[in-house]
């Protein structure tokens, strides 16, 4: 049973949390006690029905704001696959915590409230779907019961996404749209009968009939966690290095190269615990035997002889600041990229993300918490990486404040 990674995205009042309460519930993902104390709280209420946006809004604070103030990772399954959804804020001023969320994630959600449309929130979730390259954005237009069911409204907002298709790259995507009431469960888990003239999958079954996400044609990245030396009877000579395929696959018998001195040996053994394997690919965690005694260190990259990368000192790229201390030029931070880590400076910070018009703006006078920006990084020793559209899983990486250790953003080659 393979696992897809959702992240949801929403403006305020769209229904997100009843969105995913109602997947939980209809999934039977709810154990029964959870589900009898909804009832009664709901009741309590004066809610006619259950009140499924408690199943998501567990926090008091959240429940008194109205709104969700962080990261949450919750878990459904179906009987063909398993899920894990993170619900992230949708707020502007949260935005460090929906790219958080986006980060890992396979599959975008966006709700839509079947009365407002596409609203400026909206316009912004889809940037940041196409900032961290996520193929497969699902358009949720919810609250139908709200406009009678009726069909225009549903076909004026597809209207609306189709006029932003080039704006956000959505040409590149995989989309789907679904007419949906959270509240009432209409096409969800059931088809509705309120909606004759959808003719569609519900939400779960197209959840269910998404093929696993495999990059094709991506080159073989590893990145080296740690160096396998026993020094014990019956290992003497054993050296094995362990780390984790970021992407591609390798064989034994393929030849490697190690990108920072440009070495080259053969695989001789793929090691996963206790078995031997003759492939590894994408995701899987092993241990690599060399057929030579090469120098090889914790943070190094692996690659094919043939996807050679060019060690650069210098990269533009997009970073998010995450930290409520802003940005501070004069300072070095440490990047981190995998088990790699160097000391980097922010040369420039070149252009930065208004918000507003959803566009880039030259010379920003502060980078604070929150905001996108364009900068050139200035490294201590060479970054072998490849660009983030090509290969997010080595194309990502965060920086560190030397002094507090805080993550302080998180950041994607240009």
């Amino acid at each position: 049973m393979n696992i897809i990674r959702l992240s949801t995205a929403g403006s305020v009042d769209d229904g997100k949390s009843t969105f995913i309460g109602r997947l939980l519930y209809d999934t039977q993902s709810i154990p029964k006690d959870k589900i009898e104390n909804i009832k009664k709280v709901s009741a309590k209420r004066g809610n006619g029905e259950i009140d499924l946006s408690l199943i998501t809004d567990g926090l008091t604070a959240e429940r008194d704001q109205g709104i969700t103030i962080d990261v949450a990772h919750i878990y459904f399954a179906t009987k063909k696959r398993k899920y894990i959804i993170a619900d992230t804020p949708g707020h502007v001023e949260y935005t460090r915590n929906m790219i958080t969320g986006a980060s890992n994630a396979q599959v975008f959600i966006i709700l839509i409230d079947a009365r407002k449309g596409i609203v400026e929130q909206t316009k912004r979730h889809l940037f940041i779907a196409s900032l961290m390259q996520i193929k497969e954005i699902i358009f949720v237009i919810n609250k139908m019961d709200l406009v009678d069911f009726k069909e225009e409204n549903y076909l004026e907002i597809l209207k609306e996404i189709e006029v932003l298709q080039d704006k956000f790259d959505l040409n590149k995507r995989n989309l789907s749209y679904f007419p949906i009431s959270a509240k009432l469960g209409d096409n969800l888990a059931r088809l509705s009968e309120n909606t004759p003239w959808y003719k569609g999958k519900t939400v779960i079954e197209h959840l269910e009939s998404i093929k696993n996400f495999t990059e094709q044609n991506q080159d073989f990245r590893f990145d080296v966690q740690y160096v396998i030396r026993p020094q014990q009877d019956g290992f003497h000579d054993y050296r094995a290095y362990a780390g984790k395929v970021l992407s591609g696959s390798i064989a034994v018998g393929d030849q490697i190269k190690v990108q920072s001195t440009g070495q080259t040996t053969t695989i001789k053994a793929i090691h996963r615990y206790k078995d031997q394997l003759l492939k590894a690919e994408k995701g899987d965690a092993v241990a690599i035997e060399l057929e030579a005694d090469i120098d090889i260190s914790r943070g190094d990259l692996l690659t094919e002889t043939n996807g050679e990368l060019i060690g650069q000192k210098r990269i533009n790229s997009k970073i998010c600041w995450l930290n409520k201390s802003e940005l501070n030029p004069a300072q070095k931070y440490l990047f981190k990229q995998g088990a790699f880590t160097t000391q980097i400076k922010v040369d420039s910070v070149t252009n930065q993300l208004d918000f507003d018009a959803l566009e880039f703006v030259p010379n920003p006078m502060r980078t604070q918490v929150n905001s996108i920006s364009e900068v050139v990084l200035k490294s201590a020793s060479p970054l072998y990486m490849d660009r983030y559209i090509d290969n997010p899983s080595n194309g990502a990486f965060i920086l560190i404040d030397i002094y507090t250790n805080a993550t302080v953003a998180v950041g994607f080659k240009s």
